[in-house]
């Protein structure tokens, strides 16, 4: 019979986003793994592919279609030898999810990145004997890099591994369990309330203005800092670092790269300074999820980037294993493909520390805005000429930044994020210390 591929969930907290583009049309014959559509999230636009060889027997939600809620028919897929005739009548409206148990007796999978649920043969089992359920693409692409699906957390509808995951993933590694994940990434809360957009509107009759419609990352942007300032007791610790010593170094350490292609940014020594500063303390490299503490092992962290109309935090996982010329390069391929919003969603969510740099755009100094789960993030200003006390007393002129690291109170208190943000401007003020 007719099968209806429903809207995916394209991370945890996804619920509803854009068709943005459909990549086939109605007669089209589509393989697994095919590319079907491109979905819009409120991060990125992400392409949404086919469980199950058929025909497009219908389409049923345009191409730029907003606010399509997940689980919703978007689409029919024919198999052999049925027609559009056999479809009937089919609703777009949501479909509930069947439990577990039921999808196991039944021998169905749940509906990955893309196209319609079917039982796919083979599918490997967990250590513990429980069926994986993971799209045949990724299965695929697990096999061709040797990785174990057993050991890998899918993004895809109720825990599915879908080809981004797979791709994202290394050999051996395992992933933090999905509830987890769930419980340490809160709900976007609403805008609170205020002035309609009515009244707003009428205080400017007369004027001339553009009306400027939100898309979904900037109202996700709107209702999680809210959020994160009405819910997160925010405060607030200034240092001063020297940067004399650091650009000297950088200096140097560019000259011996420029073979490799490899030239070393400020920015870059600012994150492996922040990601050895949390090793160092390991009780304030801590996330807060809700009823409890989660104190990471190893330093994620976030690296706020503008993009047009809003912005990415991509994480750089490991950081304080990772040589500075790979975190340069790491840096490098996330700000660029999140501009042009192709991140992944496990690219872009997690981690436990963020740094956001207005140093470029001549900022002496700001408070920066925590972006929940995370436990701090640091501001960083620019760095500038300015007159200092030496050591011996005597006047004279240094490169200073300004670094302001806002801190969540609820998970590191005011001696613990002093003691954090010691080792970094430690880091910084002896950068050689950073390659020991």
């Amino acid at each position: 019979m007719p099968t209806e591929i429903l809207m995916p969930a394209l991370s945890p907290t996804m619920e509803e986003g854009t068709l943005a583009k459909w990549l086939v049309k109605e007669g089209d014959t589509v393989s697994s793994g095919d590319l079907l559509a491109e979905i819009e999230t409120d991060k990125a636009t992400m392409e949404f592919e086919a469980v199950d060889d058929g025909t497009i027997g219908k389409i049923l939600v345009a191409e730029g279609t907003e606010g399509v809620k997940v689980n919703t028919a978007i689409a029919v897929l024919l198999e052999d030898g049925e027609t559009a005739d056999d479809i009937g009548d089919v609703s777009t409206a949501p479909t509930p999810p069947a439990p577990e148990a039921q999808k196991a007796d039944a021998g169905a999978e749940e509906a990955p990145k893309g196209g319609a649920a079917a039982p796919a043969p083979a599918a490997p089992k967990a250590a513990g004997g429980d069926r994986i359920f993971a799209s045949p693409l990724a299965r695929r692409i697990a096999a061709d890099k040797g990785l174990d699906l057993g050991q890998i957390t899918g993004s895809g509808p109720h825990g599915r591994i879908v080809k981004a995951d797979v791709e994202g993933a290394k050999a051996g590694a395992t992933a933090a369990p999905a509830a987890a994940a769930s419980d340490a990434t809160p709900k976007a809360a609403a805008a609170p309330s205020g002035p309609s957009g009515d009244a707003v509107a009428a205080m400017y009759q007369g004027r001339e203005y553009e009306e400027i419609k939100l898309d979904g990352m900037r109202k996700t942007i709107a209702a999680r800092l809210t959020e994160a300032k009405q819910t997160v007791p925010h405060f607030y610790l200034r240092r001063d670092i020297k940067l004399d010593a650091l650009l000297k170094f950088r200096s140097t350490l560019n000259k011996q790269l420029e073979g490799r292609g490899v030239k070393l940014s400020v920015n870059d020594f600012i994150i492996k300074a922040c990601a050895l500063a949390l090793q160092a303390v390991p009780a304030a490299n801590a996330v807060w999820a809700g009823d409890k503490v989660l104190q990471l092992k190893p330093s994620d962290v976030a690296v706020a980037v503008a993009i047009e109309g809003g912005l990415f935090t991509p994480v750089l996982k490991d950081a304080e294993m990772k040589s500075l010329s790979a975190l340069s390069a790491e840096m490098k391929d996330l700000a660029g493909r999140a501009r042009d919003r192709k991140l992944a969603p496990h690219e872009y969510q997690g981690g436990s520390f963020a740094i956001s740099n207005l140093g470029m755009f001549g900022i002496d100094n700001f408070d920066a805005v925590i972006n929940p789960p995370h436990g701090a993030i640091l501001a960083v200003g620019a760095g500038k000429k300015q007159p200092v006390v030496g050591d011996d007393g005597e006047l004279a002129v240094a490169t200073v930044m300004s670094c302001t690291l806002s801190v969540d109170h609820r998970v590191i208190d005011g001696a613990l994020g002093a003691e954090l943000l010691q080792h970094i401007v430690d880091n910084l003020e002896n950068p050689m210390m950073m390659l020991a």
